[in-house]
C-alpha cells in the first residue's frame, strides 16, 4: 500500500472506561472552591455546579428518566444549559440537543424522529411559546421550565421582571410542566446508574449527514469523553484550574458541546457564559474578563476583528488561542484577525458523527491551509468517491473518511448506517487530500449542504417552504459566498403562468416558515430555471453562474 494517503500510524487511545457525567465529578472533586461559571455576572463554584447537578439528576428521575428515555434540551448558553445536560447524563438518560432558533415543526419533526416525550425549556416566549404548543398538543408528556429571572444577578432578575415581560413565555402552574425548583426540591443525589460507557448512549446529535436529510447521530459516554482527553493531549498548553473559556457558541452545537462545554470541565476552567451574539456585550466581556481560550466559527472572528478595529483595542494576547471549527475558515479571515489581535487562531476539523473533532492544528505544529493532523487515535483516510474501497494516492483528492474512539455508534434507528462507513471507516462526505506530513486540506463538500455561519442549512427546507407560495412554481436553493457567514442561502424561483410575485414579496412569505439561519439572502425571479436532460431541476449551472459574479 505504498504512496496511499493512508497517514503514519498515530498513537493508541484507549475509549474511556467512565460515563461522560464523570468529566463533571472529577472537575468537583478537584476544582470544589474554585469558580464555574459567569454568567452575566453571577458566579458558580464547581462545588455548587455539582451539588446543582446532582439534585436535578435526581428530580429527573422521578420523571421517570433512566436509560433508554432520551431528553430534549431547547436552551440557549445559561446555567441550565449546563446543570441539565449532566443532570440527564447521571439520572441514565440520553441529551437530544434542540437549537431554540427552529421552527415549531422543526423542533415537532425531531422530537417525533428521537422518541423526546420530556423536553427541558426556557420561560422566554421564543422558546416556550413553541414547546408550550407541542406540549398542548401531546407532543411532550413532560416540560421542564427554567426561569431566566432565577439565574440573573439580584438587580439583573429584577429588571428582567420588570422590563422584560413581554419576552416571557406563558407557562402554566400544572402538569405537564415542572418547574427547576421543584425539580431540585427533592434527595439531594440520584440513584446510581449503571453505564457501559463505549455502548449506553448519551446524547443524540442531529447532523445533516451525507445526504442533506437531518438524522440523530449516536454518541456514546466514550465518543464524548475520549474526543474531549483527544483535544486535551494536542493542547498541552492549558493549565488546570487556571483557564477561562469564552462559550458564546451555542451549547447545542456539537464543536461547542466539546470544545467548550466539556473542554472547559474537564480542566476546571471558568466558563464565562454569554446566551446569544451581543457585539457590545461580548466585547466588554472580552476586555473585562480577558478569557484565556476562545472557541469560535470565522463569523465571530469577522465580528471581532470589526469591532476590535472600529474601537482601537486591539491587543488580544490574554487569549492563549482560539480554535475555529464548524466551517472553513478562509485565510483572509485568518489573517485579519491574527494581525488585528495578535492572537492565534487554531483550526480543527470534525462532525456531528465524530464527536466532533478529528483533525486540529495545534500551537507548536499548524500549517496554514490545513485543518491540522489527526488527532491521537484517530485515522484519517482518502478514498475514492465513486468507488470507496480504494484508498487514493497521496496527495489526491478523495473523500474523506475516518477511524477512531470519537466516531458514532451509527444513525438513531440506524437509518442509513451502512451507507456511512466503509470497511469501517466513516464517511464524511467532504473531499480532500492529505499532505506528506499528514495535515488535512478541505477541498469541497460532496453534498450541497450550506454551511451558514457554522450551521447546516438544507436546500430542500428552503425549497419546500418556497413551494407554499401560491405563485411559485420552480424553486432551487444554493449556497453563496457570504463574507461573514462563509455562505449563505440564495433561492431562484420561477412563478405560475399568470401569477406575480417579487423576490422582496416571496421574502417576506418565508419568514413565517424558515427559521433566521435558513433564510435566503435573496430571492431571484426567473422566467426559467436549468434543468437536466430528465427535466430534474439543476444546481451546479447556478453555482457556477454565481461563482463567477464572485
Amino acid at each position: 500500500m505504498d504512496g496511499l494517503s493512508t497517514p503514519q500510524p498515530v498513537p493508541a487511545f484507549e475509549p474511556s472506561s467512565e460515563p461522560a457525567f464523570a468529566m463533571l465529578d472529577d472537575a468537583v472533586g478537584q476544582f470544589g472552591p474554585r469558580p464555574a461559571i459567569d454568567f452575566l455576572g453571577r458566579h458558580w463554584t464547581y462545588e455548587q455546579l455539582g451539588a446543582l447537578t446532582n439534585r436535578a439528576a435526581a428530580g429527573m428521575q422521578k420523571l421517570g428518566v433512566r436509560q433508554g428515555v432520551n431528553v430534549g434540551l431547547c436552551l440557549p448558553n445559561c446555567p441550565y444549559s449546563i446543570i441539565m445536560y449532566y443532570a440527564i447524563l447521571k439520572a441514565g438518560g440520553t441529551v437530544v440537543n434542540f437549537n431554540p432558533l427552529y421552527t415549531l415543526a422543526e423542533i415537532e419533526s425531531q422530537a417525533r424522529e428521537t422518541d423526546v416525550s420530556i423536553m427541558v425549556s426556557l420561560d422566554v416566549a421564543l422558546i416556550q411559546d413553541k414547546i408550550g404548543k407541542l406540549a398542548a398538543s401531546g407532543v411532550f408528556k413532560r416540560v421542564v421550565i427554567c426561569r431566566m429571572a432565577a439565574v440573573l444577578t439580584p438587580l439583573k432578575s429584577l429588571a428582567f421582571r420588570l422590563f422584560k415581560r413581554k419576552e416571557l413565555g406563558q407557562v402554566p402552574d400544572h402538569a405537564p410542566y415542572v418547574t427547576f425548583e421543584r425539580l431540585i426540591s427533592g434527595p439531594a443525589l440520584p440513584a446510581p446508574v449503571a453505564i457501559d460507557p463505549t455502548r449506553h448512549i448519551a446524547v443524540l446529535q442531529f447532523t445533516g449527514g451525507t445526504t442533506g436529510t437531518p438524522k440523530a447521530a449516536q454518541l456514546t459516554h466514550a465518543n464524548i469523553s475520549v474526543n474531549v482527553r483527544q483535544v486535551l493531549v494536542a493542547l498541552p498548553e492549558t493549565i488546570p484550574g487556571e483557564e477561562r473559556m469564552l462559550a458564546i457558541l451555542p451549547f447545542f452545537h456539537v464543536f461547542a458541546m466539546t470544545a467548550a462545554m466539556n473542554l472547559a470541565l474537564s480542566i476546571g476552567a471558568e466558563i464565562i457564559l454569554l446566551p446569544r451574539l451581543d457585539l457590545k456585550l461580548l466585547m466588554r466581556t472580552i476586555y473585562h474578563r480577558r478569557p484565556t481560550i476562545l472557541p469560535g466559527v470565522p463569523t465571530l472572528f469577522t465580528a471581532i476583528s470589526n469591532a476590535a478595529e472600529a474601537s482601537g483595542k486591539t491587543d488580544l494576547r490574554f487569549i492563549k488561542f482560539c480554535v475555529s471549527g464548524g466551517a472553513p475558515l478562509s485565510a483572509e479571515v485568518l489573517d485579519r484577525f491574527e494581525r488585528i489581535s495578535n492572537c492565534h487562531i487554531l483550526e480543527g476539523y470534525g462532525l456531528s458523527e465524530t464527536s466532533p473533532v478529528l483533525t486540529l492544528n495545534v500551537p507548536s505544529a499548524t500549517k496554514r491551509g490545513s485543518v491540522g493532523r489527526a488527532l491521537p487515535g484517530t485515522t484519517i483516510e482518502i478514498r475514492d468517491p465513486e468507488n470507496p474501497p480504494i484508498l487514493m494516492p497521496q496527495g489526491a483528492r478523495g473523500e474523506i473518511c475516518a477511524r477512531g474512539p470519537q466516531v458514532m455508534q451509527g444513525y438513531y434507528h440506524q437509518r442509513e448506517a451502512a451507507q456511512v462507513f466503509v470497511e469501517g471507516a466513516f464517511r464524511t462526505g467532504d473531499i480532500g487530500y492529505l499532505d506528506e506530513e499528514g495535515y488535512l486540506f478541505i477541498v469541497d463538500r460532496i453534498k450541497d449542504i450550506i454551511i451558514c455561519g457554522g450551521y447546516n442549512v438544507y436546500p430542500r427546507t428552503i425549497e419546500e417552504a418556497a413551494y407554499q407560495h401560491p405563485a411559485v412554481q420552480d424553486a432551487i436553493a444554493i449556497g453563496v459566498p457570504d463574507q461573514y457567514r462563509g455562505q449563505a442561502p440564495k433561492l431562484f424561483v420561477t412563478l405560475r403562468a399568470g401569477q406575480q410575485a417579487t423576490g422582496p414579496e416571496i421574502l417576506e412569505f418565508l419568514k413565517e416558515r424558515l427559521n433566521k439561519i435558513e433564510m435566503p439572502r435573496a430571492v431571484e425571479v426567473r422566467e426559467t430555471l436549468p434543468k437536466t436532460m430528465v427535466g430534474k431541476l439543476s444546481k451546479k449551472e447556478l453555482v457556477a453562474e454565481e461563482a463567477k459574479l464572485g
